[in-house]
């Protein structure tokens, strides 16, 4: 994922990013087996602090690369992007200082949106592929206001029941280091291509800490780049689903359930420019 990566890293970067520091927080990009080299000149061309890593004889589930990254933030609030190929909106960062002022135990989750006009699942069978999302992007002015992603993107499936409800899902997941220790950070016992419900697993797990401060973000997000990923980027078949659930009933034993959660809120809604 190339390409969407450098984005990434773009709208992370202190170029994009407002009300933070540009020396106040870093970036560590585990690169979990990649077949082809980073384009690292790209990503560093944003002015972020950049720290990689490599995993060696990487798994398919990116489990163990996202502990390896926890691992080596020197940060006391770690966030988690589990995919390198999502757009932030410019706040996202700051929202997730905020939040985590509001108490030493707060668990800070983000909504995930989808680029295009329908979910990328469906959009993909109608011909939603690379080509059409670099232009809507270039299209969307997004590198002089990333707000503008939200004019070009869709709720993402965990997001569907508003802004305003707990998602069953975060793509930028924050808590205090020691919180992620509690956790024991991602279950490397998720090991199918992808993951499978490894990221869905560590929200539901991290709501039920104990004295957990749940804080959900309102007008921010991260946004889904399509780059032929295991779930989101085609139509899952009965059998997929079957094969992701399966996975989860043999690491937890039950099936899965998402834990009640009354967060507070932090941010803007709706986001700049969006009235």
């Amino acid at each position: 994922m190339g390409p969407q990566l450098v984005r990434t890293i773009r709208s992370l970067s202190p170029e994009l990013q407002r009300g933070v520091d540009r020396d106040g927080y870093e970036l560590v990009v585990v690169d979990n087996g990649s077949p082809e080299a980073i384009d690292r000149a790209a990503c560093e061309s944003w002015g972020a602090d950049i720290r990689w890593i490599c995993v060696e004889d990487a798994p398919p589930s990116p489990a163990r690369a996202v502990n390896l990254g926890i691992a080596e933030a020197r940060g006391s609030l770690v966030g988690v992007m589990v995919d390198g190929a999502r757009l932030a909106s410019p706040g996202l960062l700051h929202c997730a200082e905020l939040g985590a002022r509001l108490g030493e135990r707060a668990l800070i989750v983000s909504h995930g949106y989808h680029l295009g006009f329908q979910l990328q699942q469906t959009a993909a069978a109608f011909g939603y592929d690379l080509k059409t999302e670099a232009a809507l992007l270039a299209e969307s002015g997004w590198e002089k206001d990333g707000y503008r992603l939200f004019d070009v993107s869709v709720p993402g499936g965990s997001t569907r029941s508003g802004p305003f409800d707990m998602p069953h899902e975060s793509n930028a997941l924050f808590m205090r280091r020691a919180m992620w220790e509690e956790l024991s950070g991602f279950d490397e016992a998720f090991a199918s291509p992808g993951g499978g419900l490894v990221n869905i697993d560590a929200l539901a797990r991290a709501l039920i800490l104990p004295d957990v401060v749940p804080v959900l973000m309102v007008g921010e997000g991260t946004f889904h780049q399509v780059h032929g990923g295991a779930t989101t980027n085609r139509e899952l078949s009965d059998e997929r689903w079957r094969e992701l659930y399966g996975e989860y009933l043999e690491v937890r034993g039950r099936p899965f359930e998402m834990p009640d959660a009354d967060p507070l809120f932090v941010g803007v809604h709706p986001p700049p420019g969006n009235a």
